[in-house]
């Protein structure tokens, strides 16, 4: 009885901040004049032309945004798991080249990284500015994913790491077998947070003209003067999209926890 009172609580107190938001955006709105236009907001998302679908520029965004994450997400979490095991590793040098890359990409601004990435490396390489875009978030956000990974390896308990060598586990073996399956659940709910957070860092490539959600808003934008309508659109497909991956990973996460019982 506790806990439903406590959310429900919780639900009221949230409905009563989003609807203090609205009055002050409603209130700002009514100072400036301004004209809602949602009537016009539909063929952003799709238009049927001679009996078919025709996508919108916001359903094109958010697929190139979701294309986007999706390979920065798999290059990013690949470079974690490589900086991790170095760092956990007994090569000198393998410990000080992840050190060393952690240290300058986490102390330097996203903004900068991917400028360097896009006007330097990329023309050096002949890289588009998509692929630019990737490899910027991917390094950015596997230096993150690179001390998730390691604090879950070291969560493992040390009784495990006894075991595999008492069962004549190799290093490897070990690691694959039995130190990795059971970092996962420590692993996966700060590991969701980080691609929730790699979606929402995927707006910053339309610096860089990338054709995904933000770049889309934003042409958007200067063809209608709907800066209202279209902001708010684009931060409800955000977040659409954010909440849906949270109860994803959560499901996925009960399924781990149920499976280890």
């Amino acid at each position: 009885m506790r806990s439903v009172l406590r959310t429900s609580w919780q639900i009221t107190q949230a409905a009563l901040v989003f609807t203090i938001i609205a009055y002050f955006i409603w209130r700002g709105t009514l100072a400036m004049d301004y004209k809602w236009q949602w009537y016009r907001v539909a063929p952003f998302f799709y238009r049927v032309v001679d009996g078919e679908i025709v996508w919108g520029p916001l359903i094109l965004g958010l697929l190139q945004t979701l294309k986007l994450a999706a390979i920065s997400g798999v290059i990013a979490i690949l470079i974690g798991f490589a900086t991790a095991l170095a760092r956990l590793s007994n090569s000198i040098a393998g410990r000080a080249i992840a050190t060393l890359y952690l240290e300058s990409i986490r102390n330097t601004p996203l903004l900068v990284q991917l400028f360097l990435f896009y006007f330097v490396l990329a023309p050096i390489f002949g890289i588009d500015r998509f692929w630019a875009g990737v490899l910027c978030l991917s390094a950015f956000e596997g230096s993150f994913a690179a001390e998730i990974i390691r604090g879950g390896i070291l969560g493992v308990d040390k009784g495990q790491y006894e075991a595999a060598d008492a069962i004549g586990f190799n290093r490897r073996n070990k690691y694959r077998f039995i130190v990795i399956p059971q970092s996962l659940p420590l692993i996966l709910p700060p590991l969701t947070g980080l691609i929730i957070s790699l979606i929402k860092h995927s707006a910053i490539v339309s610096v860089i003209a990338v054709e995904e959600l933000t770049t889309a808003g934003l042409n958007l934008i200067s063809q209608t003067f709907m800066a209202f309508e279209i902001w708010f659109l684009v931060a409800g497909i955000y977040l659409v999209v954010t909440i849906s991956l949270s109860v994803g990973v959560t499901f996925l996460e009960m399924s781990l926890n149920k499976s280890r019982r």
